[in-house]
Formats: C-alpha cells, structure tokens, sequence
C-alpha cells in the first residue's frame, strides 16, 4: 500500500508544526551523506533501520533506540515522529505491541523518505542545529 505524495506532503507539513518536531533540519553532513549516496541508498537504510529497531513488537530500548542524528534516517524519524514506538502511536495511530506489517514499514519508511528528500530539496539554507 503506497501513499501518495500529497499525502506524505500533507502529513509532513502537519507533523512540522509541531514545535519540538519542527525543529529538526537535516544537518551539512548528513545533507552530504545523500548528495554522495543518493536516495536509493537512504531507503535501503530506512527499511533496515525500521526492520531492526522499530518494527518489532517490543523493540529494544524502546524510546531510546534512535540516536539525534549523524544519519539522515536517525534524523529524520525524529523529525517525523517515526522514532520509536509511543512516537509512532502519537503522530501516525499506529499502535504498539505488535509487529509493524509491511503496509506500516513501507508507510514508514515513505515518510522518513519524502522528508529527507523534501529537506534536501529546501532552496533555502539553513543553520545546522537541532
């Protein structure tokens, strides 16, 4: 089950007003990670960032398990409220105590995704912080 762009789009601009979400901006290394690397190599990162620490029932160290940043992925699944699972209930609806279907990590991985790109398409440019 694919989403769409508008609405990704529309969930971002949602989620981006929080305040404490908000805040977060990829950073000059990790904008270069993906200018090197691309976003095919992003995504294969997200699905096995997800599979590893997100998508189990209970996953370890839960709340815990996603570091501030140093990866575009870390960086965005805070900035998307995709980083662990009270996060994900909050922001998405998508409960705890189950495994993550592959609807739910391929939904998961699409927004970590659109904001990265949408972050590295921003014309503007901002101060590293967050």
């Amino acid at each position: 089950m694919k989403t769409d762009r508008a609405t990704l789009d529309a969930r971002l601009a949602l989620i981006g007003r929080q305040p404490f979400r908000a805040k977060f901006h990829l950073r000059a290394p990790e904008r270069e990670f993906v200018a090197l690397r691309g976003m095919d190599v992003v995504r294969a990162h997200a699905v096995d960032f997800i599979s590893q620490r997100l998508a189990p029932a209970q996953p370890a160290k839960d709340g815990k398990q996603t570091p501030w940043g140093g990866h575009p992925v870390f960086r965005a699944q805070h900035a998307t409220g995709t980083c662990c699972r009270t996060c994900l209930q909050r922001t998405h609806g998508i409960g705890k105590g189950h495994e993550l279907t592959d609807d739910e990590r391929e939904y998961v991985v699409d927004v970590i995704c659109r904001w990265v790109q949408l972050e590295c398409d921003a014309r503007h440019t901002r101060r590293d912080h967050a």
